[in-house]
């Protein structure tokens, strides 16, 4: 009789946890948005770098760097916990990745860092459309609706930029996001077999082994603080890689990519105070499309 009377207590005090838990489509949607943040001071250090120094170069240490940060776990934790399953899916994933690093390292330091976001927010449209083709996820109307919205903002940011000096490199980066998109779509593949610290480890690993070439061809030697910098941003870099691949895990991939668009406000806002980047009108008026299809998903989320 006790213990029946333990294991009721027990299972009431679950209860009443469980009901303070987020959803799964919640949490994994708050893990993409914090994910979010932590890229933006991360590519604000790093353009901050590309500005004096070759951006291909920037690109091998900044992994470099990360894969650096990341040994010091592996050896407390063990090797264990971050071999792969994948091997396979694991260099494939980071050579898509390596190739949409190259055209948006090209582009990272002539264009602005909000306008670099904007753009880069064109990739929930082609991850919505590989996540219902290759993952076979259910995709929902208002989820189609929310990213278009969101993609309509991104149009009013970037458009007046396009016919003006420069405009290449707006499509350069463009060209970024399709292999961004398929990059994440193999990293959600990923989390059915791989930990988070595994998918996390062999990115920085392949992605620094398949940018040593580019990297060594117009290399010189970094300034002290240009190497602080690299390895800040090792730091934050994985940090946000493994924030993002926590989401991934917990949630649709379709319903977190939403969140994303917060990052243009968080990139405006680092643009002014580090560049010196003052929004314009079409930034702002953009910038208040995507924040509104943002919240329009996130309340339609949490009532499905």
């Amino acid at each position: 009789m006790r213990r029946a009377l333990a294991r009721m207590a027990l299972a009431r005090r679950h209860a009443r946890m469980r009901m303070f838990l987020l959803p799964p489509v919640w949490r994994g949607m708050l893990w993409v948005a914090a994910s979010g943040i932590v890229f933006t001071f991360l590519n604000t250090i790093v353009r901050s770098i590309t500005l004096s120094l070759d951006p291909f170069q920037a690109q091998f240490l900044r992994y470099l760097a990360g894969t650096l940060v990341i040994l010091p776990l592996v050896l407390r934790q063990g090797y264990a916990a971050y071999r792969p399953v994948n091997m396979q899916g694991q260099w494939w994933r980071g050579a898509v990745h390596t190739l949409g690093l190259v055209f948006w390292f090209t582009a990272l330091p002539r264009i602005g860092l909000a306008d670099m976001t904007a753009i880069g927010f064109t990739g929930p449209i082609f991850i919505m459309i590989g996540a219902a083709w290759f993952l076979g996820e259910k995709m929902y109307a208002d989820r189609w609706i929310a990213a278009l919205f969101g993609f309509a903002g991104v149009l009013v940011v970037v458009g007046p930029h396009m016919s003006a000096s420069g405009g290449v490199y707006f499509l350069v980066m463009l060209a970024s996001s399709p292999l961004f998109a398929a990059s994440f779509l193999l990293t959600k593949s990923l989390t059915r077999t791989e930990s988070a610290g595994a998918i996390v480890l062999w990115q920085a690993i392949s992605v620094t082994v398949l940018s040593l070439p580019l990297g060594l061809l117009h290399w010189t030697d970094p300034t002290p603080m240009q190497w602080l910098g690299f390895l800040a941003a090792g730091v934050l870099g994985s940090g946000a890689h493994y924030l993002l691949t926590r989401g991934f895990r917990v949630a649709d991939i379709s319903a977190t990519q939403t969140l994303r668009f917060l990052d243009l406000l968080w990139a405006s806002l680092m643009g002014w105070l580090v560049f010196s980047d003052i929004p314009s009108h079409s930034t702002i008026l953009g910038a208040m499309v995507i924040l509104a299809s943002t919240v329009w998903i996130a309340r339609r989320e949490r009532g499905r």
